[in-house]
């Protein structure tokens, strides 16, 4: 009787082929942010010079961003102003980090750092929803990030906090907003310069905090 055995499974062949040997392999978080092919369902940033890879938001979570969207249109629509929500990513001006706030209000012009992010320089607010897997970025990372990047006016909607926020910072210098606004959501919420607009905070109040 013959007895049959299965092959042995073969170790992947990891030696640089002739066309990759002369690459120089990233060695920091943002040249690996930089190699990434596109990731579809997930989103990609450099924060603090970590990569962190998370999947996209709930449709709650978007359904906030698209909110806040909808009470700035009047600001949008003569077309000198360009908003997005959680799809374009962020050049920080210094640290280099790369982050994608849940909306971005920006100028018509605003400058690019190549073809795939804004400059934070030239943005006038970001917005970011917080849910529990965010938390600690969304509240404690991401604020000096984006003062440091001279992103003028920063939105914190926070439905997991209890009870739950609105948050509006402002007036960044050296790293950090030294103005900070916090109401309990449902109430109206100055937004300052460059925005200059009250926000009736209530368009939040229904949607659930995302699990």
């Amino acid at each position: 009787m013959i007895m049959e055995t299965a092959p042995r499974p073969r170790h992947a062949d990891l030696r640089p082929s002739p066309g990759t040997a002369s690459r120089r392999l990233p060695h920091t978080p943002r040249e690996l942010f930089d190699a990434l092919p596109s990731l579809p369902g997930l989103r990609a940033e450099v924060i603090d010079g970590r990569l962190v890879v998370s999947p996209l938001g709930t449709p709650e979570h978007a359904r906030m961003a698209m909110r806040l969207f909808s009470e700035l249109r009047h600001l949008i629509a003569d077309g000198d102003l360009n908003a997005y929500t959680g799809n374009v990513a962020v050049h920080v001006n210094g640290s280099q980090d790369s982050v994608v706030p849940d909306f971005v209000l920006v100028p018509a012009d605003c400058p690019r750092w190549g073809a795939r992010e804004l400059l934070s320089s030239g943005l006038l607010m970001v917005a970011e929803v917080v849910s529990p897997g965010s938390a600690v970025d969304d509240r404690d990372r991401k604020p000096a990030i984006y003062a440091s990047g001279g992103v003028p006016v920063t939105i914190l909607i926070d439905p997991v906090a209890t009870p739950a926020t609105v948050t509006v910072l402002s007036d960044p210098k050296e790293g950090e907003y030294r103005t900070s606004t916090r109401v309990e959501m449902g109430s109206r919420l100055h937004i300052p310069e460059p925005v200059g607009f009250t926000l009736d905070t209530s368009i939040f109040v229904d949607t659930p905090a995302t699990p």
